[in-house]
């Protein structure tokens, strides 16, 4: 609880200097539309920690001429920033929460992006013996085992996605093996690296973080493990300091061609393989088909 506290007021104070700016705006610091404002992106770490944001929000900058401001956390917290009108623009990958918000009335469009998958990765030498088993075998052979896991614990998509999972295996995990970092994933990656330690990662992240740990992929390829990201533009509604023509430009950006093109080549040069799979303009049930 005191980290959530600490991480919010955090965020308020990082995002205090924009506010004030809207001061300054001919409307009294409601909802302006002037392209001067920044666009305020609150998306999850996954997006930062695998460098896809290094690319995108650069590219995005130039082509429209706006300025974005982004705030990296978990699809949790960037949904209440967005709920709190503290963001213009969400990039962002737990679908309950995302219908959820969107029942609110504050966000604008839905449209979905890009995919990858979750995966179970841990030590080489697998010391539950999960690999190869299905994502819930392995947890309750982890659970069993009291091998250590390392679960984020921050509310992001990552860790709705974990505590799904537990439940779906019939535990309910607890005591000194299982541990919440409370970081991002890049975070919390290398922290299952240091302490031998089991966790659950979205694909892009894993494969950007490899040449700083040493933690194999165990589990994958399940439906239940696929990883969807949608961008929604926040509704003036949320309040007067949404800069809803700058949401609804970088939403309407992601989702066309040259984006997508961005998308899908990212990682390909590196890797050998996209890190994430661009999705504009396909259903959620298309992209369950095809992956």
């Amino acid at each position: 609880m005191l980290r959530r506290i600490l991480v919010l007021l955090g965020l308020a104070a990082a995002l205090a200097p924009l506010a004030a700016c809207g001061d300054d705006d001919e409307d009294g610091g409601g909802n302006s539309e002037s392209s001067d404002r920044p666009v305020i992106l609150a998306t999850t770490t996954s997006t930062q920690d695998s460098g896809l944001l290094d690319v995108l929000v650069p590219a995005f900058e130039r082509e429209s001429g706006r300025h974005v401001k982004t705030v990296a956390v978990g699809s949790g917290e960037a949904i209440e920033l967005g709920s709190r009108g503290e963001a213009d623009v969400l990039l962002v990958h737990s679908p309950d929460d995302e219908e959820d918000f969107m029942k609110t009335g504050k966000g604008g469009e839905r449209r979905l992006v890009m995919h990858n998958d979750f995966v179970i990765v841990g030590p080489p030498d697998d010391p539950a013996s999960i690999r190869g088993m299905s994502s819930t075998q392995a947890l309750e052979r982890i659970s069993k085992s009291q091998a250590p896991f390392m679960s984020r614990g921050d509310d992001s998509g990552t860790h709705n996605l974990e505590l799904k999972l537990w439940e779906e295996a019939g535990v309910e995990p607890s005591g000194s093996w299982y541990q919440e970092t409370g970081q991002g994933m890049g975070a919390t990656l290398r922290i299952a690296d240091q302490k031998r330690a089991y966790t659950v990662s979205d694909r892009g992240t894993y494969l950007s973080t490899g040449d700083s740990t040493d933690l194999d992929v165990l589990v994958e390829g399940e439906p239940r493990l696929l990883n969807i990201y949608h961008v929604i533009d926040i509704d003036p509604s949320a309040g007067p300091r949404v800069n809803a023509s700058g949401g609804r430009a970088f939403a309407g950006w992601i989702v066309s061609p040259p984006a997508q093109g961005t998308i899908g080549a990212f990682g390909r040069k590196e890797f050998g393989r996209p890190l994430f799979v661009p999705d504009a303009g396909k259903t959620e049930e298309q992209v369950a088909d095809a992956a």
